[in-house]
């Protein structure tokens, strides 16, 4: 049934003839069973796909059958399958015969129940609009956009996903197509935007969508009255408040939208700061400390003198919830422009003691948002060595919490530039400091992840040097050489197969109750 994409000299022409009479006759055949009929379909579908344009006389004949199966409701599915792999056929198959009775069959599909059907049909109908998008007349495919509404919501994320993708596709190839019936769709999208569960992939589509609605500058879509949707919710919010998650959402929305609008880049974010300096509601603050963020990050905000400081003061407001928003967004910020950032944000780290929680945070985001691409990683390689060393400083700080994050920013530096750190975090193990080592310990559970990387290959060798953590004389460090073996038995038990006849006694020995660790605390008169 299927054809492999091999480069070969051989002719296949003088037998693409037979191969397609032999699998017509069953296609065509009423009698044959269910499973020889989806066969048949599947078959079909490949040899078209495949050799369609040794067959252009005979797709006449075929493609009505496929028609017919496709209005069949126990041949449907199959059929939207094997008609998906003809539209994406790179040989263009001429699909003109069906195209008019095709989109509003998958139109009426997917309003059924059938949760396969539907996905099948949104991924047949993306195809077409990208591939045969210049065949058919707007209004047609109008028809089934307009069934999309009840499909754009959380119940169901990856239905919704690909209908986001449809919608996409469609404004950038049909834009016409949505014009009428974005009434409709605009409001479930924006209810889909402050959904807690819009993450990842999902909520890059939504992001995707809204940069194809810009580029097709629809009437009443316009970015201004894109962007005014995008703020209404939280403009609306008086007594109850959004989901943390939807403000993070709606701020890279915007971010999407201005990246295709680079001239209101810097008006916009500059507009966010005076609402952050004329010190509106939490609910406000939030939302524009984390659009700036999301702003910075593709473009250079240094134009803005008053950004930085502005940012800072909101570190001091008495809401944990604006602290970690001001401090995601200084290092979203620095993101889009390193040089002239990142020696501000360690400069404070040094300057402000009490700061230097938030200001670490800052610093986590900047090597976390860089290193995922190698764009990131070529900006960022040259200000390694000094970050490693105000973090190397910074190790034995007497708040536990900055402990913490100093710890994850160098397990996420050594995963930026393994062969020479993780030697410097093993040289840490040796220290006479409990906390050096700790931090050491720490970093290395950074470095673990359950997904191939670079660093794997290093990290079998030495890992039984941080391990063998557990044997150290203070609790704190056994505690995070635990918590380090978990991650790796978890996450990646190839690390530590090999040292576990020396490293379970230890983990046994741990079990034991030691009275010594015991601390009594008196908590009051219950």
């Amino acid at each position: 049934t299927y054809f492999l994409d091999i480069q070969t000299t051989m002719d296949f022409r003088p037998f693409v003839p037979q191969l397609y009479d032999c699998t017509l006759q069953k296609l065509k055949s009423p009698e044959v069973d269910q499973e020889v009929k989806e066969r048949a379909i599947a078959c079909m579908g490949q040899i078209i796909s495949n050799m369609g344009d040794a067959l252009l006389n005979e797709l006449t004949t075929c493609l009505p059958i496929f028609m017919e199966r496709l209005l069949n409701e126990i041949t449907r599915l199959s059929s939207v399958k094997a008609l998906t792999m003809i539209a994406a056929s790179p040989l263009c198959i001429n699909l003109s015969p069906i195209l008019n009775e095709v989109i509003p069959a998958l139109g009426t599909f997917l309003r059924k129940n059938q949760r396969a059907l539907k996905l099948n049909s949104l991924a047949l109908l993306e195809t077409l609009v990208n591939n045969y998008a210049n065949y058919f007349e707007p209004r047609l495919l109008q028809k089934a956009i307009a069934e999309l509404p009840p499909l754009l919501n959380e119940s169901d994320l990856h239905v919704a996903q690909l209908s986001l993708t449809l919608l996409t596709t469609t404004a950038k190839k049909q834009p016409q197509a949505i014009q009428d019936v974005h009434a409709e769709i605009m409001p479930e999208i924006m209810i889909l935007v402050k959904s807690p569960l819009l993450q990842g992939t999902a909520l890059t589509c939504t992001m995707n969508l809204f940069q194809a609605l810009v580029q097709a500058n629809l009437p009443k879509l316009t970015y201004r009255q894109l962007l005014n949707m995008l703020m209404q919710p939280v403009m609306e919010t008086q007594q109850t408040q959004l989901h943390k998650q939807a403000y993070h959402s709606l701020a890279k929305c915007i971010a999407a939208l201005t990246l295709q609008m680079p001239s209101e880049a810097t008006t916009i974010a500059s507009e966010f700061l005076s609402g952050i300096q004329q010190r509106h509601s939490d609910i406000h603050l939030i939302f524009y400390l984390l659009t700036i963020g999301e702003i910075g990050r593709y473009f250079n905000l240094n134009t803005i003198e008053a950004l930085p400081q502005t940012i800072l003061s909101c570190f001091a407001s008495p809401s944990e919830d604006v602290k970690a928003a001001a401090s995601h967004a200084l290092g979203a910020i620095a993101v889009g422009n390193l040089t002239h950032y990142l020696p501000f944000i360690l400069q404070e780290i040094e300057a402000q003691p009490k700061r230097q929680y938030l200001l670490l945070h800052s610093l986590k985001e900047v090597i976390t948002s860089l290193s995922t691409t190698k764009q990131g990683l070529e900006q960022l390689m040259p200000s390694v060595p000094v970050i490693w060393q105000q973090m190397i400083k910074h190790c034995e700080c007497s708040e536990e919490g900055s402990r913490n994050v100093v710890a994850e920013c160098l397990g996420k530096l050594v995963l930026v530039n393994p062969e020479e750190l993780l030697p410097r975090l093993q040289q840490a193990l040796h220290s006479d400091s409990s906390l050096m080592r700790t931090a050491a310990v720490s970093a290395i559970k950074f470095t673990i992840s359950d997904q191939p990387q670079p660093i794997d290959a290093l990290l079998r060798q030495s890992i039984g040097q941080f391990l063998h953590a557990l044997q150290d004389p203070e609790p704190a460090v056994r505690r995070v050489a635990l918590v380090a073996f978990n991650s790796a038995v978890h996450n990646k038990p190839s690390l530590v197969r090999d040292l576990l006849p020396e490293l379970l006694p230890q983990l046994y020995s741990e079990t034991r109750v030691k009275k010594e660790l015991i601390r009594e605390v008196e908590m009051g008169p219950f």
